[in-house]
Parts: C-alpha cells; structure tokens; sequence
C-alpha cells in the first residue's frame, strides 16, 4: 500500500509574546513617557551608565533594555531608531550577541558571580560599540553580591553600560538605586492590550469576538506579555473563532448573567437564592476563586457607579448589562458597597490557605446580604450620646466610671450627620411637628405602605436626625416590605418634606415581653455589713484597672453593696 501523504507539520514554533515583541522604542505599548525620555537621551548624547527598570510582569521591562541595546550598538547609532537589520542588531533580537549580555539574576544571585562580572568588564567589546549587561530580577542578588557591585557601577569603564530590570524594587539597596537612573513601568490599559489583541488576532489569519478578547485583556492585569500567552492557549482551544463563552469555558469563569443574579440576590436580601445561584454556577466546573474575582470587579462597577453616575467609563461589565448595574448601584448605599467590597476582598485572601472554598463564598453572600441591617459608625455615635442611663437591676452592684473629659465630644463629633455644633442635642422643632405630619406621611406613601406603617405606630427618636419604627413579632411581614431600601427611602423622603428636615429611619422588630415571675418568697435581709472601702476595692479589680488605663478615666461612684456576693 502506497504511503498516503500528511500534512506538513510546522516545527520549532514560536509563541505570540515572543513573535510579536517589540522591536523599536515606537512599538512600546503604554510605556511612551519612557520611550520618550530615553529617545531624548541618545538624540542629546546623554545615556546614563546605568538603568534601572522597574513594573510589574510583562509590561515591557527587557524587551526595552534590548532596544536600548540596539540603539547604542546599531552600526547605524547610536540612534533612536536602531536599523535592526544590521548583524548587531540581529543578533541583539535573538540574543547571541556576544557584547550583550543578559544575566538572570535569581540564578546568578552569589559574591562569586558578582566578582566574575566585575572581573571581566575590563575587557573591552569585541565588534560593537558598547558591552552591555541586562541583569534580569535584579532584586534576587544577595547583599554581598550588591556590595561587590557598588564600586564598579559608579564609575565603570566608558564602553560598559548596564540596565537592571526588577518587579520588587523595594528589595534593592538603596546604595544601589542612587547609582541608576530609575524608570518605572505602568500595567498597560485594558484598551490598548486590546487593541493589540485584535491587531494579534488579524494577522493569525483568526476571528475573535470582541467580547471575548475585552475578556482577555482585563485577565490580563495590564500585562502585555499575559494577555498574548493567553491569547495563545485560547486561539489553540477555540478553533477558528474565538467566543466569550470558550473564553469562560477555558478559564473556569462564570458567565455575566449569573454575577448580575447573585448581584441581584444580595439587593433583595435573599440569601437562600443566592446560595440557589451559586448551586447552579458551581455544577458548570466553577473555579471559587474566579467567581470571588468576578464578584470584586462587578462591585468596583457598583462603587464607580455610585460615585461617577449613569455615563461612569472604564466598566468590566458589558455593555448588555449595564442596566441592571446601574439600577443595582441606586438601591445600595455607597457604605453598604464599600462594605461588600471588604468582605470579597477578606474571603479572596482566605481562599489562598482554606481547603473549603466554597463555604467561605457561601459565608461572603449570606453577609453580603445582611449588610443593609448594619447601621453606620456615625449613627452608632448618636444613639451612644443620646441613650438613656438604665438603672443598674435591683440587687446588683453598679459601677460608674466617667470617661476623660472631651473623650464623648470628640468622639460625637466624626459623625457626619450632625449638622449643628452640639451633636447630641436633638433640633425641636422637627421633634415637636413629627406626630402632627405623621398621618400626612401615610398618605403620600400610598394606600399598601401607609397601612404597613400604621401597624409600627409613631417612630421613636433614638438620637439626631434618627428615627427607629418597631413593628411586634405578630407584623414581621408589614416589617420586612418597609425595610426594603427603596421603600425605605421612600419613607424618609416623605418624613423630610413633612418636617423640614432630613432624618436616617430605621426599621426593626421588637421583642417579646419577659414572661412574669412568682415574686420571690421574703427572705430575711441580713444585717448590713461594716463599713468598707469600695473605691479602694473597685481600683484594685482587673477589670476595672484595665478600663481605666485605656480610657484613662476615674472612678467617680461607687455603688453600695459592690464587691459583695448575692445573698
């Protein structure tokens, strides 16, 4: 049998982030304040003797240090625009140059290669203008290979130049740092990477949707060099098209719509359909720490929403469900998102070193969903200036400590709310015209909400600008409609029209009342005891003696019968 013929099959092939690498200082990508200071720098014949490049992965460290090394050895330089046809060149772009020589610093950290380093810059190039080192992850060099530098890169030689490049410039000494020109390098913007993704794309004789190379691109983390190795694997795994839901597919990630209905869920306050959404999310091979991600970045939209309004730019969401953000954004306050994105943010961390991913997550959205039962720092504040000193129950001793003086003012006075000087006064006239328009606030909620209201009776004032409605365990469902946020906005927004004046409401159910005891059979009340020192007593009391040094307050009274024991 005749063999039949295959395919030839191309061999020895070359990744995108290295096919497509920049070759001249006008193919860097988000980086053109460096280009342009080191342009200037070779038109003015001031090249530095040594560089220090420094930015996160992938974001064109190296492949400017190897520009910077055609332009100072192009047979044509040194010139800003390298020929990068002549052998110099050519050889600097597959790195077999012998005058520039690239170093990987975590491999090369010790005092010994230092020593070798500084022993061989002697010598002088052997066909090109300059011997150039490129040391690589600089920061991994050892204190006594830093030390073994320091001399020779202050006053190296005239044909030696070097150009560091680090992600952790903080590791390096600062001996070290004086003696270089420092350049840092940003994450690129999400809509160049793109751009380049496309132009990437085009030239692969491929298709793409925009959609699905935006997705690339913000995974990317403003690094060029991750979104083309991404670019890469995704373009062997989709075939001829590439589409958002391969994209997801490869990555383990969820789709939008499911990250608006766990948004959705939190803004209901429904927490048993946002665990029924993680249920179903999770079945399609969901990877926990993706979704969190997904989540921090939706939440970002919220809070960019929040502060920006409707026409805020730079959103992850598409454009399809921008909608349902905005709406989203209005029914939450900027401190419950705020809150939210501290709460993604703690289980993300604790998703490095947990083995139960998605009980952290289940525990983020049932949180996420109480975060509108929290009351602000600045409304605590008021209700602590403003609640009334409970007496002590009968039979048990009572001590009191007086804060420092100006301790209570300061503190009532970080609070926002508080529009007048004295934060725990309440204004009167409000206070006084608050039954008179109640009625009238029933009428403009309408008819359902009105009678929902009237189950809670009048609010009570708890504290400046503060209103608290409580409904009894018998009307959980007339409380439950009026906490809603928008209606609850609703509400205030009417008490403000009625009143002149802005207040915070708060709705919450009230407790059952204590079941009556039997009174106690009389027992005979001893003699009272001699007379003791409680003050001395009470200061000697660990507990006591630890409020008073953080406080640093003073025992003011003490009642009679402390320290005694319950007959």
């Amino acid at each position: 049998m005749a063999n039949q013929s295959t395919p030839a099959v191309e061999e020895n092939y070359t990744v995108l982030a290295r096919r497509y690498r920049p070759q001249t200082f006008a193919d860097l990508i988000g980086q053109e304040p460096t280009a342009r200071a080191l342009i200037n720098a070779l038109k003015g014949n001031r090249v530095a003797h040594a560089y220090l490049f420094t930015g996160a992965r992938g974001v064109g460290k190296t492949s400017t240090a190897r520009i910077l090394a055609k332009a100072l050895n192009c047979e044509q330089g040194p010139t800003p625009t390298p020929c990068g046809v002549c052998y110099n060149c050519v050889s600097i772009t597959s790195g077999d140059d012998t005058d520039v020589i690239e170093i990987d610093g975590a491999s090369n950290n010790g005092v010994d290669d230092a020593r070798e380093l500084r022993g061989n810059i002697n010598t002088r190039p052997s066909r090109s203008r300059y011997k150039i080192y490129i040391i690589d992850e600089v920061h991994m060099l050892s204190k006594a290979a830093f030390n073994a530098l320091l001399k020779t890169l202050e006053e190296p030689p005239a044909h030696v130049k070097f150009i560091f490049a680090t992600t952790e410039v903080q590791k390096i000494p600062i001996t070290i740092l004086s003696r270089c020109q420092r350049f840092d390098f940003a994450g690129i913007p999400v809509d160049q990477i793109l751009e380049q993704l496309k132009s990437i794309t085009a030239r692969e004789g491929k298709q793409a949707d925009d959609e699905a190379l935006e997705l690339v691109a913000r995974r990317a983390g403003g690094s060029m060099r991750d979104s083309q190795s991404l670019l890469d694997q995704l373009l062997a795994f989709g075939g001829e098209k590439l589409t958002a839901d391969q994209v997801r597919e490869m990555l383990g990630m969820a789709g939008d719509d499911r990250v608006v209905a766990l948004a959705e869920a939190v803004v209901a306050k429904d927490a048993g359909q946002a665990l029924a959404v993680l249920e179903e999310t999770a079945q399609g091979g969901l990877q926990m720490g993706e979704l969190v991600d997904q989540m921090l970045a939706y939440w970002r939209d919220l809070m960019v929403v929040q502060c920006a309004g409707e026409q805020a730019n730079d959103l992850s969401v598409p454009s399809r469900c921008r909608p349902d953000l905005i709406r989203q954004g209005k029914a939450l306050t900027l401190d419950a998102v705020l809150a939210g994105l501290d709460v993604l943010s703690t289980t993300r961390l604790r998703l490095r070193d947990s083995s139960h991913g998605r009980t952290l997550v289940e525990m983020a959205l049932v949180r996420l969903c109480r975060l509108s039962d929290l009351l602000p720092v600045a409304q605590l504040a008021q209700m602590l200036g403003n609640a009334p000193k409970s007496a002590a129950p009968s039979g048990q001793p009572r001590l009191t400590v007086a804060p420092p003086e100006g301790f209570k003012k300061k503190l009532l006075s970080r609070s926002v709310d508080a529009p007048s000087p004295n934060p725990t006064s309440v204004p009167s006239s409000p206070t006084d015209s608050l039954p008179e328009v109640w009625p009238q606030v029933l009428r403009s909620v309408g008819p359902m909400m009105g009678n929902f209201l009237e189950k809670a009776g009048l609010p009570a004032i708890t504290g400046p600008n503060s209103l608290v409605l409580r409904f009894s365990s018998d009307y959980n469902q007339a409380r439950e409609y009026c906490q809603e946020p928008a209606r609850l906005a609703k509400i205030e927004e009417a008490v403000r029209k009625g009143t002149g004046h802005p207040w915070i409401l708060r709705v919450e159910g009230s407790a059952a009342p204590a079941p009556t005891r039997a009174p106690a059979p009389a027992v005979e009340t001893p003699a009272p005891p001699s007379r003791r020192n409680h003050r001395a007593e009470a200061e000697k009391e660990p507990l006591v003696k630890r409020a008073l040094d953080a406080l640093g307050a003073q025992i003011v009274r003490v009642e009679d019968g402390f320290g005694e024991a319950p007959g």
